[in-house]
């Protein structure tokens, strides 16, 4: 079986379907964030903060890599991940890509009482969300399916992925 490598922008349900997922097929799940915030002993924001996204974007890369190694697994990535072609294309060795959507609105409305969001501490994130999924758009359609969680529990959208990859 092939490994499930969830992307999309933040908020779109990447952990919690995720763990829908683990649960229902007996994978591991890994969060990719958790992992570079145990291997760098600081959290994502501390990274960005002190280091900058570009040394973030690095570290992600080099993470995402070694994890792309394993088998049996469900990833839930960094919703900048897809940015690197290089990420994109150690996922893919292992593992089928899902692109989990959601609305600007909704995505505001899932992230809005968590501090933890580097990219959208700003004036106005609706306007952040809107633009940066404007650039990583392109981006995105490169998965190789895409599903779309307004409206829908993770349970219902885990159960949608293992329908189209027929289980991974």
């Amino acid at each position: 079986m092939k490994n499930i490598v969830l992307t999309g922008f933040m908020g779109t349900g990447k952990t919690e379907v995720g763990r829908e997922l683990s649960r229902l097929l007996g994978f591991t799940l890994i969060d990719a964030d958790e992992e570079i915030v145990k291997s760098e002993g600081m959290s994502i924001n501390e990274i960005f903060a002190r280091d900058g996204e570009p040394c973030f974007r690095d570290i992600e890369t080099k993470t995402l890599k070694e994890i792309s190694k394993r088998e049996n697994v469900i990833v839930s990535t960094g919703g900048g991940a897809v940015l690197r072609e290089e990420n994109m294309a150690a996922l893919r060795e292992r593992g089928i890509i899902v692109w989990l959507t959601a609305s600007p609105e909704t995505i505001l409305a899932r992230t809005s009482n968590d501090s933890l969001r580097p990219l959208l501490q700003v004036q106005d994130p609706l306007k952040k969300i809107r633009e940066l999924l404007e650039y990583r758009m392109p981006f995105y359609k490169k998965a190789d399916i895409l599903l779309d969680t307004e409206g829908k529990s993770p349970l219902q959208v885990a159960g949608e992925i293992i329908e189209r990859t027929g289980g991974a």
